[in-house]
């Protein structure tokens, strides 16, 4: 059983910066691939943001050049470093797990509970 545990979210400003912490439990993550993806309730979910394990890094079009993902191995830990936070970046965000390092949209197949980030206008 793998457990992610988002962390981070909060209340910021437009134009205000965010990090979001996403910590996995058992020994898989250092050769999977780590997602964020954001959902706002009536709408489909997106996906914000990829890393497979050697690093390649994949962003939605919304959030590039002021998002990065990241990850530290050592700690069995991704981040989300969110910049320039705009209002409509506002949603619960979700950590995922894709096993299969891929980091395909449909092949992330665990899940944390999410965090909330609102930006405010």
């Amino acid at each position: 059983q793998i457990y992610l545990v988002e962390s981070g979210g909060g209340l910021v400003q437009n134009g205000g910066s965010l990090r979001l912490t996403c910590t996995a439990s058992g020994s898989i993550f250092s050769r999977s691939a780590m997602g964020w993806y954001r959902h706002v309730p009536g709408n489909q979910r997106e996906l914000v943001a990829t890393i497979t394990s050697s690093g390649i890094e994949n962003y939605a079009d919304s959030v590039k050049g002021r998002f990065t993902i990241s990850r530290d191995n050592a700690k069995s830990t991704a981040y989300l470093q969110m910049n320039n936070l705009k209002p409509e970046d506002t949603a619960a965000y979700y950590c995922a797990l894709d096993e299969s390092d891929t980091a395909g949209e449909t092949d992330f197949g665990s899940w944390g509970r999410g965090t909330q980030v609102t930006v405010s206008s």
